[in-house]
């Protein structure tokens, strides 16, 4: 892994790209582990170091997780005398490095079935056709995170305070993001909104990079701690939430960052229309509701250590879920490339993407 620290102009992010050709080319991705104190790219040569950089976050978020994984493909494909062989091994790795975020998994499929489509290509040819898919990957993500943008902001109105939850934007995805978008959108067609940013803890999400790319976009955002949502909710200061997800069940359960549950419980309380914006690539048709999610166990010391610093009793017992799920009958529409649905059932998630 090498390090190039870089100042980053534009608006737009490339949090996770593919530099050169395919036959000696290499990932390169914004290490969000060092937001926002420092803006970072490394470039990633073997799949151990793609599969640490997904492992550790640097690279986060589902749909970033998938192209950074169709990337890594490439490179495993490439790693060995026998092309097809390694490109199973390196899938098959990357598969262990998160259980939850669906893309992953959704990314890893694309790439194998390339090589089962095209028993023709061997070698470099096969790797050159690897690359293309890969590409295709971050290029579709690109183009559903701007149509979720456009559709979601459509049912934003000037002057309303919205809250999201953790970070659902560029860094999350290849280019615009999937929740953030929304406000981008907004921001971009003239509606004042004013955007209220959960730190979403332990490891701080929110406030690291949510508000950082509000701030960057000139996007009026206020920073609260997690459990003051209730508190805003009550003195009228947020009309809308808007979320992402990581996996989406048929029936509409969704699974996000922890503490997600809790945001849609509270709005609920309060009358409040809670959204989640998510590609089709987020959702699994497989599992028929989020009691299947598979539900990652971190580090106890991103509680007990956070960031350095010891916050804990020493040999304290933890329990450090990374997500939870949101039920469907909490969720008022769910905003994804081919439009908002709504009622969030089975039914109508399966006229959107199977009929």
């Amino acid at each position: 892994m090498s390090t190039l620290v870089s100042e980053d102009a534009s608006m737009d992010l490339e949090t996770v790209g593919w530099v050169g050709d395919a036959r000696s080319g290499h990932v390169r991705l914004i290490d969000q582990t060092l937001l926002p104190n420092e803006f970072v790219r490394i470039d990633l040569t073997d799949v151990p170091g793609v599969w640490e950089a997904i492992k550790t976050l640097r690279v986060r978020g589902a749909p970033a997780i998938g192209v950074a994984a169709g990337f890594g493909a490439v490179i495993g494909a490439r790693s060995g005398t026998d092309t097809r062989l390694s490109l199973r091994e390196a899938t098959a790795y990357l598969r262990t490095s998160r259980p939850t975020a669906v893309n992953l998994f959704w990314a890893l499929d694309r790439m194998d079935r390339v090589a089962a489509e095209h028993p023709e290509l061997y070698g470099a040819e096969l790797v050159d056709r690897l690359l293309t898919e890969a590409l295709a990957i971050e290029s579709e993500d690109k183009a559903m995170c701007r149509a979720i943008g456009a559709f979601g902001a459509s049912l934003l109105t000037p002057g309303q305070g919205v809250l999201t939850h953790c970070n659902a934007g560029g860094l999350a995805t290849a280019d615009y993001g999937t929740a953030l978008a929304v406000f981008f959108s907004a921001h971009a067609a003239g509606k004042a909104i004013h955007v209220f940013a959960d730190e979403t803890r332990p490891l701080l999400q929110g406030s690291r990079l949510t508000a950082w790319e509000l701030q960057r976009r000139g996007i009026p955002v206020t920073l609260i701690c997690d459990n003051m949502a209730a508190q805003v909710m009550k003195e009228g200061k947020i009309q809308m939430v808007v979320v992402g997800a990581d996996r989406i069940a048929a029936n509409g359960d969704a699974a996000n960052k922890i503490g997600t549950y809790g945001v849609a419980l509270l709005a609920k309380a309060h009358g409040i229309p809670f959204y989640v914006a998510a590609p089709s690539s987020t959702f699994d048709l497989s599992i028929p509701d989020g009691s299947h999610i598979p539900i990652e166990q971190r580090d106890p010391r991103e509680i007990t250590h956070g960031f350095g610093r010891m916050t804990a009793p020493a040999g304290i017992d933890v329990y450090n879920p990374a997500f939870d799920v949101t039920p469907a009958d909490l969720i008022a529409g769910i905003i994804t490339e081919r439009g908002v649905i709504t009622p969030v059932t089975t039914a109508t998630i399966q006229r959107t993407f199977i009929a």
